[in-house]
């Protein structure tokens, strides 16, 4: 009888352990041909992750634009930014983006990723400021050496696709050592797509690091069916952005149905 019992627990175990055990990762190489590029994609619920490329998923780079999000952040808590409709005259300088040549709102300038906007910004933040929320927030390398208002891009500021799950995930919960009314603020900036089935929001970010090839990032949430879902994707090489880091993360998403 004892024999019987042990036996039938243990078809039952390797029954439990074929049933319950996690999906295999999809393969998602051929969404970056032409990159070196990685992506992960958390189930906040679930705690389950898709990873692409995880020693690169690791790996810090430089933000680029996608600090927008915590960059916001701090400026509505110093008050240099009261609410997301301030807006900052364009001093007539021609940028390479079109869309940069005029007067922009904090939401606009997120929307358009206006570099000289935050640039603007981070010189009314100040350097002791910026430093102190940088370490508060336990933002990547925290590291602003590279200049006040380049330190982000391509320059002294590194954070990993792992390190800005974290960020988003402690904005989307109302984790971060800010105001409410500020993380709700930026979350509605971040806005891409809102549906009956989904709120998707994300961020892009575009930059060169010196003696490197491009680099694109696209980072965002996708709160869907009462799950919210963590994403980050960086491409790096030649022809690489964050317009085309948004386009392989979009197919990436579309391809799991998390965007339908």
């Amino acid at each position: 009888m004892m024999r019987k019992a042990i036996y039938l627990l243990f078809i039952l175990g390797v029954l439990l352990s074929a049933c319950c055990a996690s999906k295999p990762a999809p393969d998602l190489s051929s969404f970056f041909a032409g990159y070196e590029g990685c992506f992960v994609l958390w189930d906040v619920a679930a705690d389950d992750t898709i990873r692409y490329n995880p020693d690169r998923c690791a790996e810090r780079l430089s933000p680029c634009s996608t600090y927008k999000i915590p960059h916001s952040l701090v400026a509505l808590e110093t008050g240099v930014i009261p609410d997301q409709d301030y807006v900052i005259e364009w001093d007539g300088t021609q940028h390479p983006v079109a869309s940069w040549n005029r007067d922009h709102t904090m939401a606009s300038a997120v929307q358009n990723s206006v570099v000289w906007y935050f640039q603007a910004v981070a010189t009314e933040i100040g350097a002791e400021r910026m430093q102190e929320y940088l370490d508060k927030f336990g933002y990547g390398n925290r590291d602003i050496s590279g200049g006040l208002t380049q330190f982000w891009l391509g320059s002294s500021l590194k954070i990993s696709a792992e390190e800005q799950i974290d960020f988003l995930h402690r904005l989307d919960t109302g984790d971060l050592p800010v105001s409410a009314r500020s993380m709700d603020i930026v979350k509605e900036v971040l806005v891409q797509e809102e549906t009956d089935a989904y709120v998707y929001r994300g961020k892009t970010g575009s930059c060169t690091p010196e003696g490197e090839q491009p680099l694109g990032w696209f980072v965002g949430t996708v709160n869907r069916d009462g799950a919210t879902l963590i994403f980050a994707a960086n491409i790096q090489g030649v022809g690489a952005d964050g317009q085309r880091a948004r386009s392989i993360a979009e197919d990436i998403l579309q391809s799991l149905d998390l965007l339908r």
